[in-house]
């Protein structure tokens, strides 16, 4: 079984309580049994898959299998181009550059459900949204990232693994993928 869970702002991408003030992931109902494939970190919201099958880790988060992870990352200020170019070439993180990958402005910005808490706002700085396309998941990578070109990560997204997209489901939310859903998983390997 593999689902596909919205995972809100502020929860652990874990049932055990580690001390922090966070929620985990035992107060959404899930399915018994089921472990989280990768992680998002609490400050991140999104897609989230959660398996009773150990080798769906490996199949879908292994550097060498190129599997696709997008996010949309909303940044202070709105990056040049030579800053895009910069992430996709790669940046250096704990002395390791980052696989090349995808990015883009997201514009017009796109519509998303206000974040509780919201996040800061300042009038006097602009943000702007990105997508990210990554073949890699480095703690706090793409925050991280951003950082590195000047633009800090202010709202995290992730919207899709592979070719199955987050979609309409809403944040707490989460549904068993079926024969078809599962196969979208692989659907848009990196070539």
């Amino acid at each position: 079984m593999i689902v596909a869970f919205h995972k809100p702002y502020g929860v652990l991408s874990r049932f055990t309580p580690d001390g922090s003030p966070h929620r985990t992931l035992a107060g959404f109902g899930l399915p018994p049994a089921v472990y989280p494939v990768g992680r998002l970190d609490a400050d991140s919201e999104g897609l989230l898959l959660l398996t009773d099958e150990a080798e769906w880790n490996q199949r879908l988060l292994h550097p060498s299998r190129g599997h696709i992870r997008r996010y949309w990352a909303q940044v202070e200020r709105i990056p040049a181009d030579s800053a895009l170019r910069q992430l996709e070439r790669g940046v250096w993180l704990d002395g390791r550059r980052t696989r090349p990958c995808r990015v883009w402005r997201l514009e017009p910005s796109p519509s998303v459900a206000p974040r509780v808490p919201p996040i800061r706002f300042r009038k006097s700085v602009p943000d702007c949204w990105l997508a990210l396309e990554l073949i890699e998941g480095r703690n706090r990578q793409v925050r991280r990232m951003t950082a590195a070109v000047g633009h800090p990560t202010l709202r995290l997204i992730r919207m899709a693994i592979g070719g199955y997209e987050l979609g309409d489901l809403t944040a707490g939310r989460w549904v068993v993928l079926d024969a078809g859903d599962r196969a979208r998983l692989f659907d848009r390997a990196a070539g």
